[in-house]
């Protein structure tokens, strides 16, 4: 059965960290919608001063974050002794699990701009507390699957044509990629039933059913087994993205997401007495 639209959101602008000028697509109201995905950021900008002030030190708890840079560079450091930068193409995948510390700290590139996406995934209550992870993904650990039409897809997670990313031991079982289609090209997509999927357009425009989409739009979809699009007269690129819900009841405030308002208590309490970190290298 073909996924048709379930809605189409194209965010609203927040300001997040130390004045950092950003794009929610999702995040925070109706988190069941999305479930296991939290919250979506576009924040690129063709300006430095939007995001030169950054994202500096603070807490995760219970959740995953996968941020992906296409272009510019973000430094970053987390309690973890983790630190470097996140550079064009790369995708940080972070699990915070039982409390992580750290910052982003977006720099751009040698013209002041920047592009890129961060997606919260949600833990389930069994892993919450689980010893945090880090994991740096260069452009050179990502496969690429070009198909005979000239479709692109670089595979973060999950699997297309055969092909396997590199992130494959994640507890919601997503798949992540980053899809470029030619113009007028439809783009099809095998997806597991009962699973959420959604795509954000990067690049473009693309028809699903008799609904257009372009850049800067999420589309949520209706459960089914096949994901499909046609490609608009320019092309598209698009994020695809899927993943397992969970089901479970949602606690959040901040960076901290739990299953009760007992645990989110216990988890600023602890940051407070600095007793958060649990795990250390």
């Amino acid at each position: 059965m073909i996924r048709t639209i379930k809605q189409v959101f194209s965010g609203q602008k927040v300001l997040e960290g130390a004045g950092v000028k950003l794009r929610r697509i999702f995040g925070f109201a109706n988190p069941e919608m999305f479930d296991p995905f939290l919250l979506f950021d576009d924040f690129s900008s063709t300006k430095r001063e939007d995001f030169i002030k950054g994202f500096p030190w603070h807490p995760h708890r219970g959740i995953e974050t996968i941020t992906y840079v296409l272009k510019g560079d973000v430094e970053h450091g987390d309690s973890l002794g983790n630190k470097g930068v996140i550079s064009s193409g790369e995708v940080q995948w972070m699990t915070a699990g039982s409390g992580i510390i750290h910052q982003e700290m977006p720099i751009g590139d040698t013209a002041g701009t920047l592009t890129g996406f961060q997606l919260w995934a949600n833990l389930p209550a069994s892993h919450k507390m689980m010893i945090p992870r880090y994991r740096s993904i260069t452009p050179t650990d990502i496969p690429v699957v070009k198909r005979e039409d000239r479709t692109v897809i670089r595979v973060v997670a999950g699997s297309i044509d055969g092909v396997d990313g590199p992130v494959d031991d994640v507890i919601i079982d997503p798949e992540y990629m980053d899809i470029t289609v030619e113009a007028r090209v439809e783009f099809t997509h095998a997806t597991h039933k009962g699973y959420t999927v959604f795509i954000y357009c990067i690049d473009g425009a693309a028809e699903i059913g008799e609904t257009s989409i372009e850049a800067g739009q999420l589309v949520l979809f209706n459960d089914g087994d096949i994901m499909s699009l046609i490609s608009g007269s320019n092309g598209v690129r698009f994020l695809f993205c899927s993943g397992k819900p969970l089901h479970e009841s949602i606690a959040w405030r901040g960076p901290i997401v739990m299953n009760t308002d007992e645990e989110l208590d216990l988890a600023f309490s602890e940051l407070h007495q600095d007793t958060f970190i649990k795990h250390k290298i």
